[in-house]
């Protein structure tokens, strides 16, 4: 099957199924946001004013030609005024996207701005952000405002609007929507880690220091065989990463996903393809510690390997960043377990390891493996596993339910967890190993 790339989609179907993939989403409404297209003869493509964002279509999309005039059956979104000025500002912008998603509004309304050095890909992909003041919505001098940020700080790809929303840039819709959608992510994770204590920042020395030892070079191997079993397993894969996506447990910029085929081979995500659109053909085959030709396997490949080697029963593992986990991952606080039985029984206890342990001493999280189902790496992700991707999908599923009340309890009281003793009557009652 073909790999489905949104850029090479006429404009108004990249901003179909993009607008269709946020309102799904949930980080925008009805009525809220608007994104554009600068195609390659300066036309503006962008979403129409006053049309439901759940049900656009193709033929709903408005063209401004250069000349100023507008083609299609509705008028232009009334944010107009500031993508034509973002894009005079930035030449190399091809597509803009604005919107209201509730964790960037509640950063708008406290005129504060998401540090993105709380994971590596946040900062990677967003930068530092901008802060443009107030202005009346759909205004000339909104835009006004909005270009400003940009030209005076050449380096911002997003700016929050006060009171309003974000906007953010990229060289393609993907570029941007990615851009997008990790920046609500990383505000998503501040707000949470904020409710359950203080985040911990990353220096950029420890993100560059990261960035350095993700893996650059393969052993790869040619002649791919690709028996039904083993397109099967790819199948599996691609729709739970779906699944994820769909359930927000995993974001179009990271997450992996693998699957052991036989003996130590094992099958997992691709790097640097959008998750929302991995396809069959996109996995990656990984035999006898090498890799199949012409593609590139996860960063973390490396330690799906060594885990599968160590330990043979485990069949599929799943590394992800779900927002309420990661409150926990960047906050440092104990995410404990022995709070609701079901889920003891299911995950046991989760520990969290350091900064880059999973690049810089596999052995560690290895070792935490052979004993415990799931491990958190301290502002990066957790690390779940299973003896079937379906359990270990239902692990993750559980242990993002679990994350998510607990930081709703805060709201509430002090948390009230079950005794040691109980804990060993669950252990004998359910035969915990």
């Amino acid at each position: 099957m073909k790999q489905l790339d949104i850029n090479l989609m006429h404009p108004a179907e990249q901003i179909r199924v993009v607008i269709s993939r946020i309102y799904r989403s949930g980080l925008t409404t009805t009525s809220g946001g608007n994104i554009s297209i600068k195609d390659e003869n300066g036309d503006i493509w962008i979403t129409p004013a006053s049309i439901d964002k759940g049900s656009l279509t193709a033929k709903d999309i408005v063209c401004v030609k250069m000349d100023g005039s507008v083609v299609g059956i509705h008028k232009p979104s009334s944010e107009f005024p500031f993508h034509r000025a973002m894009y005079g500002i930035r030449p190399h912008a091809k597509a803009i996207i604005h919107a209201h998603p509730p964790a960037l509004v509640s950063f708008s309304i406290t005129r504060q701005i998401p540090n993105t050095n709380i994971i590596p890909q946040a900062r990677n992909i967003c930068g530092r952000i901008g802060f443009a003041p107030y202005d009346l919505p759909g205004s000339l001098s909104l835009g006004e405002k909005i270009a400003n940020e940009f030209v005076t700080h050449d380096d911002y790809k997003a700016v929050i609007m006060e009171n309003h929303g974000a906007v953010v840039y990229g060289e393609d819709m993907m570029d941007a929507y990615q851009r997008f959608e990790t920046l609500e992510f990383c505000a998503r994770t501040l707000i949470h880690a904020k409710r359950l204590g203080e985040p911990t920042y990353l220096t950029d020395t420890q993100i560059d220091q990261h960035d350095q030892l993700l893996p650059q070079s393969f052993v790869y191997f040619m002649n791919a065989t690709y028996p039904s079993e083993e397109r099967a397993i790819r199948d599996q894969i691609v729709t739970i990463v779906r699944r994820a996506c769909d359930q927000g447990l995993m974001i179009s910029s990271y997450g992996t996903v693998s699957v052991r085929w036989k003996n130590n081979d094992f099958l997992i995500t691709p790097r640097d393809i959008p998750r929302w659109d991995i396809e069959p053909c996109n996995i990656v085959q990984v035999k006898d510690g090498m890799v199949e030709a012409g593609k590139i396997p996860s960063r973390s490949v490396a330690l799906h390997q060594a885990i599968y080697q160590r330990n043979p029963k485990i069949n599929s593992i799943i590394l992800t960043q779900p927002p309420h986990l990661m409150g926990f991952c960047t906050s440092g606080t104990k995410f404990n377990v022995r709070t609701i039985p079901e889920s003891w029984i299911l995950l046991k206890d989760i520990p969290i390891v350091k900064f880059g342990t999973q690049y810089e001493d596999t052995s560690q999280i290895v070792e935490i493996l052979e004993t415990l189902p799931a491990v958190l790496l301290a502002n990066d992700s957790i690390i779940v596993t299973g003896d079937g991707l379906l359990h270990t999908f239902d692990r993750l599923e559980v242990a993002e339910f679990s994350a998510k009340s607990l930081i709703m309890a805060t709201s509430i009281g002090n948390v009230s967890p079950i005794t040691d003793e109980e804990v060993e009557s669950l252990r004998i009652a359910f035969n915990v190993q």
